[in-house]
């Protein structure tokens, strides 16, 4: 049973409609006192309450209610609704435990969406969690992780997370270090999601400066400014019924994070240089290696967006924490670097395989793979052996920093500064070099008071 409780009748009965249409049954009520009477008779498997009633728009009385319910039944899943010009109300109720919101007037296929996700997710699984095996493809429509390499307890871990979540529309954030797979990961979840043969849309919000941020995301109609000789599609339209993958989120200015939170609340936008708003349905993957929460402190991300973006959070390890799995990366990329370049197949000897599990590969599988394509290119030897990735992983600066006893963000400081005197300050050459969009190097400059803020 969903329970509804709203004081606007019209808005009972409209809900009461979908839902019983959609095949659940439902009781609706109009306030607290009949909501927890039901509550303390019965579990719902959801909840969708309105956070205002009575006319009153401080939202006191609808957070009460919500802490009244997950105090009684804390397993069952709510999803408020309120005015966008209260959006707040909403963050405080994310914070007392409410599974997700939305805006009114809503959307009906999206509001579906998180209902359904939200009840997939709140029901017992078991069988995806039981054992190892489950992650492994045994059928056709089986779970697919044919194209991540590794067995380590700390990938099959959040391979079972990804499984899990995969068929459901959960938006899900991706955490980790630099390097670590996380565009991977977001593509696994695309691939054995519903959306799977819908597009998969990549965008990297770091390299997306913020005069271009509409124009690239929303698209834009002919003579709408200067350069605009044709209509084009903007991203969020290119990724309609599909999965749209928001990768160094946190790169993102807060000006651009409000534009973003409106689509994907409403899923509506506006091309510029044109009034008409389209709808899409899409799902949304984000990524980041910043700390959003530290962030949201600091006052340089938004809460309600952190809040829409992170239904679920999958946080990768690092590979110095899944060490087993750096011979099967290394063999893998060997075999395609041998095949880029038409060599002969290079194996890898086990010397040299301890030898690599030993490194704190602080750029993570980024640093492995080009860790083993430079040495695969200037070696003569077949196997490789220890001494000849050794040569060319003192060139590798920051694993040579790491010798010296250095933590990561001692290195990163570290690079940084060498470049800067390499390149006299131009922080385009600096960002090429360091393989950074500007606005992450102007971030970790700051970061390192290495310039004022």
């Amino acid at each position: 049973m969903i329970l509804i409780i709203d004081d606007d009748s019209a808005i009972r009965t409209s809900l009461g409609f979908m839902l019983k249409r959609a095949g659940y049954e439902i009781q609706a009520v109009s306030g607290p006192k009949e909501a927890m009477a039901i509550i303390r008779e019965e579990a719902p498997r959801l909840v969708l309450m309105d956070m205002n009633f009575s006319l009153s728009t401080s939202g006191e009385e609808g957070l009460t209610l919500l802490k009244q319910v997950k105090l009684f039944r804390p397993d069952v899943p709510v999803i408020l609704m309120t005015a966008w010009g209260s959006i707040n109300l909403a963050v405080q109720g994310m914070r007392a435990g409410a599974f997700d919101f939305v805006t009114k007037p809503w959307n009906n296929v999206a509001l579906m969406q998180r209902i359904e996700t939200a009840l997939q997710l709140s029901e017992p699984n078991d069988k995806n969690s039981s054992t190892t095996e489950n992650v492994k493809p045994t059928a056709k429509d089986d779970f697919d992780r044919s194209f991540i390499i590794g067995q380590s307890k700390a990938l099959t871990d959040v391979l079972k997370v990804v499984q899990r979540i995969a068929k459901t529309n959960a938006s899900v954030l991706i955490t980790g270090e630099s390097g670590t797979g996380k565009e991977l990961i977001a593509e696994a979840i695309h691939r054995n999601s519903l959306r799977a043969n819908r597009p998969f849309v990549k965008v990297n919000l770091g390299g997306i400066s913020q005069s271009l941020f509409e124009s690239e995301m929303f698209g834009h109609k002919k003579g709408a400014f200067t350069d605009a000789v044709a209509d084009r599609k903007g991203r969020f339209e290119m990724a309609d019924k599909g999965t749209i993958f928001l990768d160094e989120i946190g790169e993102l200015d807060l000006s651009c994070q409000v534009k973003l939170l409106r689509v994907l609340q409403e899923q509506t936008f506006e091309p510029l240089g044109d009034s008409r708003p389209k709808k899409v349905d899409i799902r949304v993957v984000s990524a980041t290696n910043a700390n959003l929460q530290q962030m949201v402190k600091d006052k340089t991300f938004r809460e309600d967006l952190f809040y829409r973006i992170n239904l679920i959070t999958i946080h990768l390890p690092a590979l110095r924490e899944r060490h087993e799995d750096i011979p099967l990366l290394a063999a893998h990329f060997a075999k395609k670097q041998c095949e880029a370049n038409g060599l002969p197949p290079v194996k890898i000897s086990q010397e040299a395989n301890d030898y690599l599990a030993s490194l704190p590969f602080p750029g993570n599988i980024r640093e492995l793979k080009n860790l083993v394509e430079r040495t695969i290119l200037v070696s003569t030897n077949n196997p490789l052996q220890a001494a000849d990735f050794e040569q060319q992983q003192r060139t590798a600066q920051p694993t040579s920093l790491n010798a010296e006893g250095m933590t990561l963000d001692e290195i990163e400081r570290t690079t940084i500064e060498k470049a800067y005197e390499k390149y006299n300050g131009n922080v385009s050459q600096m960002a090429t070099a360091l393989g950074l969009t500007r606005q992450a190097l102007y971030r970790r400059m700051v970061k390192y008071k290495l310039i004022e803020n």
